[in-house]
């Protein structure tokens, strides 16, 4: 089984954030404890990337813009893709670990409806519309004369990397890379993700909270990469449009202040709860910043084929896996064949390049060396894989 139908199946999602204080304990008790020894707190994009630019794509309907995250001066520019419910951000480790590798350029791509990026449309998440936006944001970065392009995708940024090129919307392309996304697994998963959708918190008390439960939860499991990642999943409730976050605030404290009731001295330990819970609802709660069971319907879209279409493409092409259990038979004969070089990230997540964002740096400058299409630096060694 892969990595993302273990993490849909076995159901290790908590269906609430945990508490700062852990358990069940109420705010007074959690402040006597000891103090954590694991920092929960966000950290700044400015710390991973060089540069951050919003770019304007215009066409005869209007104006959509596109965030990106850059670094590097020389060498080709690896275009990351990231996937669905993800940001641009889940790249920032990975980004620190290749640049000190190769000469490359990084430029990381919000896609529409994600993070900082905003679109006319952005419930569109067709696998045509995304892919044009890639085309789009490199011609409006590049112009006519785009510099030398590996396509990086993870997940659903997997597949739409594909798409980009099968469309021949890069010109410049190089190189191509999926990393841990196979038709079949990901058909079979479909099935499932609803649950797994229902299954995650729907707010979090502070970005704190959320970086924890996505560490906890297993959703990502390297804790530097969670600190900076979470930022672009989740954003703060805005009261007035989204009715349903206060709502959370009150079923909350309904809950706490009846189990508090049934302790000694129940009517003090009340009281305290009372005045820290009119300190929560002065808070903004954080929600998540697109609704991944609303797009339902380009699922489809996005995996069917893609198999077939990621062999079809002529530049060279890298898989990366955090399993082969699961290897569509299309790929398994394209891999006997030597369509494509693939390479195995075991003991990893779904999110291969942030719970292992060394060993995918490895694997891609590998990858690049090998083809000579960039020169190590800092004195990399190629480790090249077995398959």
């Amino acid at each position: 089984m892969s990595a993302l139908e273990k993490q849909l199946h076995l159901g290790r999602l908590p269906p609430r954030p945990p508490l700062p204080g852990g358990g069940g304990q109420s705010g007074s008790k959690m402040r006597m404890g000891p103090g954590r020894k694991r920092d929960f707190s966000p950290v700044l994009w400015s710390q991973y990337f060089e540069s951050m630019e919003d770019v304007v794509v215009e066409n005869e309907t209007g104006k959509d813009t596109f965030r990106i995250y850059k670094s590097g001066l020389e060498g080709p520019v690896l275009l990351l893709l990231h996937g669905g419910g993800h940001s641009a951000l889940s790249w920032a480790v990975f980004t620190s670990a290749i640049i000190s590798r190769i000469q490359c350029r990084i430029v990381a791509l919000d896609l529409r409806g994600h993070g900082e990026t905003k679109v006319r449309n952005p419930e569109d998440l067709s696998a045509e519309t995304m892919a044009k936006d890639v085309g789009s944001v490199v011609e409006a970065l590049y112009g006519d004369l785009p510099p030398p392009i590996m396509l990086i995708g993870h997940s659903m940024g997997g597949a739409i990397a594909v798409h980009t090129a099968v469309a021949n919307l890069l010109p410049s392309l190089l190189g191509l890379c999926m990393i841990d996304v196979v038709e079949g697994t990901a058909m079979d998963a479909l099935n499932s993700m609803q649950n797994f959708l229902r299954s995650r918190p729907k707010t979090f008390k502070s970005l704190e909270n959320a970086i924890e439960w996505s560490v906890k939860s297993g959703q990502i499991r390297n804790l530097e990469s969670a600190r900076v990642s979470m930022v672009g999943q989740v954003k703060q409730c805005e009261e007035a449009a989204s009715p349903e976050c206060p709502k959370a605030i009150v079923e909350g404290i309904i809950e706490e202040e009846e189990e508090d009731e049934d302790e000694e001295g129940g009517g003090s330990v009340n009281k305290r709860k009372k005045e820290d819970d009119t300190e929560t609802k002065k808070e903004h709660l954080y929600t998540w910043r697109i609704e991944l069971a609303k797009t339902e319907k380009y699922w489809d879209g996005w995996f069917r084929g893609l198999s077939n279409l990621f062999l079809s493409c002529p530049t060279p092409k890298l898989l990366l896996l955090a399993g082969v259990d699961r290897l569509d038979k299309d790929l398994t004969i394209g891999q006997m064949q030597g369509k494509f070089q693939m390479q195995v990230l075991p003991q990893c997540g779904h999110a291969v390049h942030e719970d292992a964002p060394d060993k995918v740096a490895e694997a891609v400058a590998t990858f690049l060396i090998r083809h000579r299409f960039t020169e190590p630096i800092g004195g990399f060694q190629c480790v090249f894989p077995a398959c």
